[in-house]
C-alpha cells in the first residue's frame, strides 16, 4: 500500500503556495502550486549536472564555483563531490525557507551538503551575484526550476537571454564553463550560447523515464572563435 504524502510546510511565495512534502523516510516533494518542482528520488540530471560542470577541476588548486538554486540540495552534493578541499562553492538561494529544508528535513538525503565548510549560501537572485562578482568564477551552474525554452526572451531574458549569457561570460574566468538544466532541448538557447563564445555540448542523463537536459557550455580560445 502506498503511503499518502504528508505535507511539512507551506509557505506562500509571489509564484503560488511552495510546500515541502514527505512520504516515508526518503521520499520528498518540493511543489509550488500544483507543480512539481523536485523529486528526492529523480534526481539524476540534477546530479548530472553537478559533476559535468566541475569534472575540469577536480584537480584545480582553489576552483570556485557558483551554483544558482538550492532545491534539495542534489546538484550541490555532487559538485563538492567532485571538488578538491580547497574549493570555494557560493550557492544562490531566492528563498530562505529552502535553505531552512536542506538544513532540517531533507539534510540527510545530501548527507549535509549544505553545511560543508566549503559553501556560502548567499539568500539573493543568482543574477545579483554574477552582476556584482569581480573576482570570477571557474563554473558557473544553473539549476533553476525554469530552464531555458522556446518563449524565452531572446535577449532579456534574465537568465538564458543573450544580455544574460553575455553577462555569465563575463563573470568566467579563461576556461570557463557554464552549466544549465532544461526541462528539455531549445536550440535557439543553444545557438545564443555558441554566438556568445561558447563551445556547447549536451547531454539526456540515465536510461529511460523522464530524461532533462544537460548544456555544458565552456568558454573557446580566441584561436578557436576564428575557426
Amino acid at each position: 500500500m502506498t503511503l499518502p504524502w504528508k505535507i511539512i510546510e507551506s509557505v506562500p511565495t509571489r509564484d503560488g503556495t511552495l510546500e515541502l512534502r514527505q512520504r516515508g523516510e526518503k521520499d520528498f516533494l518540493i511543489v509550488l502550486g500544483t507543480q512539481v518542482l523536485m523529486n528526492s528520488v529523480t534526481n539524476r540530471s540534477e546530479v548530472a549536472l553537478g559533476r559535468i560542470a566541475c569534472s575540469h577541476l577536480k584537480q584545480h588548486e582553489f576552483p570556485r564555483v557558483l551554483v544558482g538554486g538550492l532545491g534539495m540540495g542534489f546538484t550541490l552534493k555532487a559538485v563538492l563531490d567532485t571538488l578538491p578541499a580547497t574549493a570555494r562553492v557560493v550557492v544562490a538561494e531566492i528563498n530562505p525557507v529552502v535553505l531552512q529544508w536542506c538544513r532540517g528535513p531533507l539534510a540527510g538525503i545530501t548527507q549535509g551538503a549544505v553545511s560543508d565548510e566549503r559553501v556560502d549560501v548567499e539568500i539573493t537572485d543568482v543574477t545579483d551575484i554574477i552582476r556584482k562578482t569581480t573576482e570570477g568564477f571557474d563554473a558557473i551552474i544553473l539549476d533553476l526550476y525554469t530552464g531555458p525554452h522556446a518563449a524565452s526572451d531572446k535577449l532579456k531574458d534574465p537568465f538564458y537571454g543573450s544580455l544574460a549569457i553575455e553577462r555569465m561570460r563575463a563573470a568566467l574566468k579563461p576556461g570557463g564553463v557554464l552549466a544549465v538544466w532544461g526541462e528539455s532541448y531549445d536550440s535557439a538557447y543553444d545557438r545564443r550560447l555558441c554566438r556568445a563564445g561558447f563551445r556547447v555540448s549536451t547531454s539526456r542523463p540515465g536510461r529511460g523515464g523522464l530524461r532533462h537536459i544537460v548544456y555544458m557550455a565552456e568558454l573557446r580560445s580566441n584561436r578557436d572563435s576564428q575557426r
